[in-house]
Parts: structure tokens; sequence; C-alpha cells
């Protein structure tokens, strides 16, 4: 029967340079794992400044699928150019149960840099919005990332978790402010129109700044600026805007650097300038940190001043989490085991046609026996089923499903994985 996996590498296990080269070629990753073979029907795959990860949507048996998870591996390491060992190296693998409580975490915030932070639950969302578009989702990753929706908005909504602060964004900022002591007198180029942008410019209001232009590389400067409040930079616009700005805050979805040394050393000769570069891939080249006058604010350096106070979620979000898991892991449970109730009924039913089909060719038969024998059976099988459908929602089908097997032989299972799910290194 499927079983979800997750290939997963973050902050935790990886390299800012991995992930970096990761997320190049995630939008159409999806699309090369489903093809990858048989075996893998769906995958959703996200890709956020401090993560990397594919959730899978497996049918293979579960002596293949270690196999399975290994050739989605390879698929990884070819489209994005990482070298194999490398990848498998920083690479935990999910299964079962454990692939639900893990992106139900992650939604959360709870597995983010700045535990907490908010923009990861649209990110989560607009993964499974970017796998419809490419038609690599299932009815089983269509499950798991609802619930993770749900699950991320109670966290929100009952324990405080995500109260205002808890952002990369603001992290960075609080990060800048060492250098900057009066925010309000910054004129403020900001760099990107998406999610990102709009958490940005937020939380330079939210300290007092006023004077802000935005720069769109895919020029969507004007539709942001007039929704926003703020001036547009048009294209051609970007090098005076420089000229202008004290403060550059970079968080678009380019390919290649917005900002090169080329283009900022004209800047940099006439006062300091601070750069604070939010995207992934990067939208800075790096070496424009080593223009004198240039201070250059990073995603790497950014993950390593996150507070260590950070690193401890709550109890309480943590128990949320947990439960919701637990419920989507039973849920998913029943699903398994229905279609052993099915076999079970299919059969029992069976035995019981064949038992009146005997019957009629003896003449033993009349409609009042008939019935009476089929509201007998229907009240015989009656039990078993919503036992059967008890035991899944406590996370025991496969009790019933053996139970079943060993009473009828009906050759139903429920895999070893999907009895339990567990995270590991990926095998090598």
């Amino acid at each position: 029967m499927p079983v979800l996996l997750c290939l997963s590498a973050s902050h935790r296990t990886a390299a800012f340079d991995l992930l970096e080269r990761l997320s190049v070629s995630a939008s159409d990753l999806g699309t090369a794992l489903v093809g990858s073979g048989d075996a893998l029907e769906g995958a959703v795959v996200l890709a956020t400044c401090n993560r990397f990860e594919a959730y899978l949507d497996v049918s293979a048996p579960s002596a293949a699928r270690a196999r399975t998870g290994e050739d989605a591996l390879a698929t990884v390491a070819a489209l994005t150019g990482v070298d194999r060992e490398e990848l498998t190296a920083a690479v935990a693998v999910h299964s079962g149960p454990a692939v639900a409580e893990h992106l139900f975490a992650v939604s959360s915030g709870l597995e983010s840099v700045v535990v907490g932070e908010g923009e990861i639950s649209g990110q989560v969302r607009r993964a499974l919005e970017s796998a419809r578009a490419h038609r690599t989702t299932t009815p089983s990753l269509e499950r798991l990332f609802q619930r993770a929706s749900s699950a991320s908005r109670d966290v929100q909504n009952r324990t405080g978790l995500g109260g205002a602060g808890r952002s990369l964004v603001r992290l960075a900022l609080d990060l800048a402010s060492s250098r900057i002591a009066d925010w309000r007198t910054q004129d403020v180029l900001l760099v990107g129109t998406g999610a990102y942008a709009g958490a940005s410019l937020a939380a330079l209001r939210d300290r007092g700044v006023t004077e802000v232009g935005v720069f769109s590389p895919s020029g969507r400067a004007a539709r942001f600026a007039t929704r926003e409040g703020v001036r547009p930079v048009e294209a051609g616009g970007l090098p005076a805007a420089l000229d202008a700005a004290t403060v550059v805050v970079t968080c678009s979805g380019a390919g290649s650097y917005v900002l090169t040394p080329e283009l900022v050393s004209a800047r940099a000769a006439t006062g300091p300038l601070f750069i604070v570069d939010l995207g992934l891939p990067r939208n800075v080249d790096p070496r424009v940190g080593d223009l004198p006058g240039v201070e250059l604010l990073d995603l790497e350096t950014i993950r390593l001043h996150a507070p260590l106070s950070e690193l401890n979620a709550p109890d309480d979000a943590r128990d949320l989490v947990g439960r919701a898991a637990a419920a989507f892991t039973a849920e998913s449970s029943e699903h398994q085991v229905t279609s052993a109730v099915v076999a079970y009924r299919t059969h029992v039913f069976g035995v019981l046609e064949a038992e009146l089909d005997r019957l009629r060719k003896r003449g033993d038969a009349d409609e009042a026996t008939e019935r009476a024998l089929r509201h007998l059976v229907s009240v015989l099988v009656h039990e078993p089923t919503q036992r059967a459908k008890e035991l899944a929602r406590l996370g025991q089908g496969e009790r019933a499903i053996d139970a079943f097997n060993t009473l009828f032989d009906l050759g139903t299972s429920l895999d070893e994985d999907e009895r339990g799910g567990s995270a590991a290194p990926a095998a090598g």
C-alpha cells in the first residue's frame, strides 16, 4: 500500500551553500521525481531559505521502498548538480507517520531558524499550489498538506508562538540595528515584491522607516508600490536608486545576482551602505561585501546569530503538533483498513450468495428465508467492521488487517513503514 516519504535537508543538517544549490531547480524537481519511476506517484517540493524537502507518495512494496528513496536522491542530485555523496550526507529520510509530524512542525515554524516564524506556513501552502500546477500531487499528499495548514493555524492561534517579532526578516533587521542608529533617517531600497518583501516592508515601518523604494527584477515594482504606498523603481532605474539608498534589503526570487560588485562599487565610494540579502538563491554577489564602505548581512550570517533561546519550542506547541499528526495518522490508517474491511465483507457476502444459490437449486429458499439470512449476515459483519475502524483510529489498524487475513486469507496488508515511521539518514 502507498506510504509517504520525506527527503529533508535543512539548516540543521546542511550548509547554506548546499541549500542554495538545491533551491535553484526546485520548481522542476517535482515533475522530474514523478517521472523517475512507476513507484513514485506524487511529489511536493518545499524550498525555502533554510530548508529543501521533497514529500513523496510511494506505492512500492516495503522491500523496494528503500530503492525508491535512493532513486529519488539520484534524481535530485542529477537535476541540481549536487554531488550524490554530499546530498546523502545532508538528507534525513522520514517515512510513514513521521512524515506528518515533521511537516506539521515545519509548517508551524517549530523547525525554523527563528522558532515560530510566520512566513513558513505560506511557503508550505505555496509548495502544494505549485505541485497542483505541475500535476504532481496526489490525494494522500493533498490531505497531508491541508492538515499541515490546519495544524499551523492551531499553533498560531492557541499558543502565541507566532507573536510579533518571530520572523527571519525581523531578526535580520535586529542584527542590522547594531550598525544603524536611527532607522527613521534611512532611505531603504527594497528588491523584490513577494511575500518576504511584504514582511520586510512591515518590519521596516515598525522601525520608523518612511523612505522606501522598491525594485523588481521581474517588473512588478509598480503594482507593489501602488498597493503598499512606496516609490517604484522602474527598469533601468536601479543604479540611481542605489545612489540614494543607505540600506538595501533584497528578497527576490531572481535566479541570478541582482546586485554585483560592478553595480554597487560606484555607490560604495560615496558613503556607507548596509545590505541585507534574504534571497535564496542569493540576490547579492558575495564579493559585494568586500567593497570598502559596504556591509553585507546574508542568510548564512543571520542563521548563525539566531537566539539560542529560540531553539527550544514551547511544549504546548509541540503537543498540538503531536496530536494533529496522530489524528492524521489515524485517519490515514482508517483509509488503509477500509480495503481490508471491503475484502472481508465481500468474502462473507460471497459465501452467503453461494449458500443462497445452493438453497434455491434445492428448492429450500423463499423470499422470507433469503431476507432473514441477509439480515443475519449484516448483523454478524457489523461489529467486526466497526471494531476494525476503531482500531484504525487508535493507530492499530494492522491488528484488524492481520485478523482478517488470518481468519479469511484475504491477502490485504499494512506494510511495516505504514505501522510506524522514523527518520534516518539517507542510505548511501
